[in-house]
């Protein structure tokens, strides 16, 4: 059987916070939709909240701690990444920013991925498609065409599954799953380009 893996970036601030609890939502319902079309599924949750320190660190020293390492590398081999971010000022979290750039630009092209944002007001739902959507075209990724915004409205009610937000999330996880199945075998790095310059050096010198 065919793997997918799909690693989930949560910017949420609070514990718990809404942005988490969507990014859980819209997991959940990808990996249903993939584990019913034959695949299994992996799912990496990361919240960078967590994060928030050894991010700002990356800025200034040019190297990622061992934790903030792995979660990188996480993003780098997954098929498919689902990004949640509250919204701040008409626009993505300044943490999700942040990670976002801590990243290789080149390791996102062609993986797919599915937004999702959280805000006190519909207004916000607009950083959906004037924000990330832009953010992540240009990193040229594969982008499922339904976003989901869940705002205060959306949450403290029972769900049978036919909600507004349950109608979205559904739309949007069958879209993502099928940018998923599309999605081709990720060639393996050369590893010339993976060892380190001293690492190569060596080995030449070691031949001779």
């Amino acid at each position: 059987m065919e793997t997918r893996r799909i690693t989930v970036l949560s910017a949420g601030l609070g514990v718990p916070s809404s942005s988490r609890l969507l990014a859980d939502q819209l997991a959940v319902a990808a990996e249903q939709r993939l584990a019913a079309a034959g695949y299994v599924v992996t799912v990496d949750v990361v919240e960078l909240r967590d994060l928030a320190v050894d991010i700002a660190n990356n800025f200034v020293t040019g190297y990622a701690a061992p934790r903030l390492a792995d979660v990188i590398a996480g993003v780098e081999d997954s098929d498919g990444i689902i990004a949640v971010t509250p919204v701040f000022s008409a626009s993505y979290s300044g943490l999700f920013k942040s990670f976002i750039d801590v990243l290789d630009p080149k390791s996102l092209d062609g993986k797919a991925v599915l937004l999702g944002a959280t805000g006190g007001t519909d207004r916000h739902q607009m950083v959906l498609d004037y924000a990330m959507r832009p953010l992540f075209s240009y990193l040229r990724t594969r982008i499922a065409a339904t976003g989901v915004f869940a705002g205060p409205q959306d949450w403290g009610n029972a769900d049978d599954g036919g909600s507004p937000l349950s109608v979205r999330i559904d739309r949007a996880a069958g879209e993502f799953a099928a940018l998923l199945e599309a999605a081709r075998p990720r060639p393996k790095a050369d590893i010339a380009e993976s060892l380190p310059f001293e690492q190569l050096l060596a080995g030449i010198a070691n031949s001779r």
